[in-house]
């Protein structure tokens, strides 16, 4: 069954203060993961090798660059730390760019918070509302995103539009 994210990321040098409201909520506090995500070239969508201390996937997904919650459709396939993958890859298709961060990954139900401190580009926040992809899923796990961007009080002029590796590539 293909899976569907509604997503926001926005700046926060207020760390602190959502790890609070998360713990109020009985938020599952999964850990810190320093992550390394390798972009690579392709036609469609987007390509990422997560390699991190938690996560290790490989990520294919389209989402578009706006400001606010948006969807993205994506596949993940599980992978085993320190593979070949990351040189097949790279030998294939050729990176684009890296990004790397320090991120803490909670949970609530099918809700999952990163509050990440990214190399190069500062403080985020991140939540992702994940669910099946069918009729009537977008408008539910919106108002889910909403919701949450409501208690954490995060302003209009604090999201951001593009992935990170997009901010990094405009630095370059």
């Amino acid at each position: 069954m293909a899976r569907i994210n509604i997503e926001i990321k926005a700046r926060c040098d207020n760390h602190a203060e959502i790890r609070k409201i998360l713990k109020s909520q009985n938020a599952d506090f999964k850990g810190i993961d320093h992550q390394i995500d390798t972009y690579f070239n392709v036609k469609n969508g987007r390509l990422k090798l997560r390699e991190g201390t938690i996560e290790n996937n490989l990520i294919q997904y389209t989402r578009p660059n706006i400001s606010g919650p948006k969807q993205s459709d994506f596949a993940l396939y599980k992978t085993e730390p320190n593979s070949k993958l990351k040189t097949l890859l790279i030998n294939s298709l050729g990176a684009m760019v890296t990004v790397d961060k320090q991120r803490e990954i909670s949970y609530i139900d099918n809700v999952k918070f990163h509050l990440d401190e990214v190399k190069g580009l500062g403080k985020f926040v991140e939540i992702e509302v994940e669910g099946e992809k069918n009729e009537g899923a977008y408008e539910k796990l919106k108002a889910q995103c909403d919701a949450y961007l409501e208690l954490f009080k995060i302003e209009e002029k604090d999201l951001i539009n593009n992935s990170y590796s997009d901010m990094l590539l405009e630095m370059t």
